[in-house]
């Protein structure tokens, strides 16, 4: 089955930063693609712009090698990638200066949709914000989207809030997360709210626990310097991770709306206990002959006092009626075992098993896989098939979205495309909301603050390991265990 492709209306998206890493290889192949699919209207201009001098010839050879590198070769073919390049441009701008903005507001049509993508860094959001305005840009219905980090804690985040709502409305800002553009995130919620098979069974009565691990197999090498700014817990938990636990964890909005969804996911942020250090362990990869030869996490950073982590987990409690008992446990870190993203919904052994074979038996689990392979699978217990008695064993109800979807699973959207196509939209569902970042924040702060303050060190661990030995204590002093982490 193909997935249903909806035309958006006629737009000029405006990307900041527009020659960098993340524009060659997300945002200018995801365009391709949507255009290739037949989602960009025929009148609709893509426009980079950048500090570097360059034509719209220049930035076209720029587009094409982008996606000569980062779209399949079967999605390629010269007449559809001239007519996309024929819709892209590039203006030479100055974000904290004047220059180029007249160009620009020359180029920029007032009645069509506009979006601009900020794919700068952070300290130039309130430069550029404020020049649109100025410049007399941006138009009342004009749609700014913004890369993370949304701050660095919750005063950063504020401020970062305050500079950008002097020119925008919170209605027009798009805190772009890339996860919740995945495919299987938003069928978490159809799974959720459009079945009346799991959501009687999603709560603490019936959910033992609930595990979120997102994996890499990757160190920080070459952004060493900014990573050890940051770590684990801002890099990654207090975003992408709490993303994902609101989305397990919130209520039924009263309707799939922008704010509807979002009221609920801030719900479960302000319901957030707070975590004592018995329930944090962080931890550094090392380096040398047992990795290999590859350097260890203080070589990346270029600091051998380094006290940032690569790696972190954490179990974190509900404190609501739904969720009361049942723990979360999640984890994140680099140079792991496996490159994957899962989320595991792990139910409750069943009240009384009549069978003999207790040793067969597994709790069933619904597991909701982010990377690689999108989909979900929900283990359950059969008798084993042929003679000698009722033995059970475990076998998974399978739900690959690559079959289910596209025989290879190319007709999925990449999570970009699909979210600068709701920024067209209009559509903001998928986006966080200014009191979102800084509730996450305001929980995240104390946490990091109480680690500095009592000058924890993180633990080491192998590359290619699951992490930390201190890590799998965690689950085993609760009688529970990790999943095994593969691809």
């Amino acid at each position: 089955m193909v997935s249903r492709v909806i035309p958006v209306d006629p737009f000029d998206l405006v990307i900041f930063g527009g020659t960098g890493d993340l524009a060659r290889r997300k945002i200018l192949p995801g365009l391709y693609r949507r255009f290739l699919a037949g989602q960009v209207p025929d009148s609709s201009r893509i426009i980079g712009a950048a500090r570097g001098e360059m034509d719209d010839d220049g930035f076209r050879a720029f587009v094409a090698e982008a996606i000569g590198e980062f779209v399949s070769e079967g999605k390629r073919d010269g007449e559809t990638l001239a007519r996309f390049l024929g819709h892209v441009h590039y203006v030479s701008v100055d974000a904290k200066g004047d220059g180029g903005w007249k160009d620009l507001a020359r180029l920029m049509r007032k009645d069509v949709v506009q979006a601009f993508y900020f794919s700068v860094a952070p300290s130039l959001f309130g430069d550029l914000a404020e020049r649109l305005h100025r410049f007399r840009i941006a138009t009342e219905t004009a749609r700014i989207v913004v890369e993370k980090p949304f701050g660095r804690d919750l005063d950063s985040a504020r401020a970062l809030n305050a500079t950008l709502a002097e020119h925008f409305t919170e209605h027009q800002i798009y805190r772009i997360d890339h996860y919740l553009g995945k495919e299987t995130v938003q069928n978490l919620m159809a799974v959720r709210f459009a079945n009346i098979l799991f959501e009687p069974l999603w709560n603490a009565r019936h959910v033992d626990h609930v595990q979120i691990t997102v994996a890499e197999t990757v160190g920080v090498g070459g952004r060493g310097a900014y990573y050890d700014k940051s770590g684990a817990m801002r890099d990654m938990v207090q975003n992408h991770l709490m993303q994902l636990l609101c989305l397990i964890a919130m209520e039924a909005p009263y309707r799939f709306d922008p704010d509807a969804v979002r009221d609920e996911k801030l719900k479960v942020i302000r319901a957030l206990k707070e975590i004592g250090p018995e329930d944090i362990v962080r931890g550094q990869y090392r380096g040398g002959p047992r990795a290999g030869g590859e350097p260890s996490y203080v070589e990346d950073a270029e600091d051998p006092a380094s006290k940032t982590e690569s790696y972190i987990a954490l179990k974190v409690q509900i404190a609501n009626w739904r969720w009361k008992g049942t723990p979360f446990y999640l984890r994140t870190g680099k140079k792991l075992r496996a490159r994957a993203s899962e989320i595991a919904v792990v139910f409750k052994e069943v009240p009384h098993s009549i069978f003999d074979d207790e040793e067969g038996w597994r709790e069933n689990v619904l597991s909701i896989r982010l990377q690689p392979n999108e989909g979900m699978t929900l283990s359950v217990m059969i008798k084993e098939p042929g003679p000698g008695g009722m033995r059970l064993t475990e076998v998974p109800l399978d739900m690959s979205f690559a079959e289910a979807l596209g025989e290879d699973g190319t007709d999925i959207p990449d999570a970009y495309e699909r979210l600068i196509m709701d920024v067209i939209r209009g559509n903001q569902t998928l986006f966080m909301r200014g009191d979102e970042v800084e509730a996450a924040w305001a929980w995240t702060d104390p946490i990091i603050a109480a680690w500095e303050a009592r000058g924890d060190k993180p633990k080491g661990y192998d590359p290619g390991s699951s992490g930390p030995e201190d890590a799998l204590m965690l689950l085993h002093r609760d009688g529970r265990r990790w999943r095994e982490i593969r691809e």
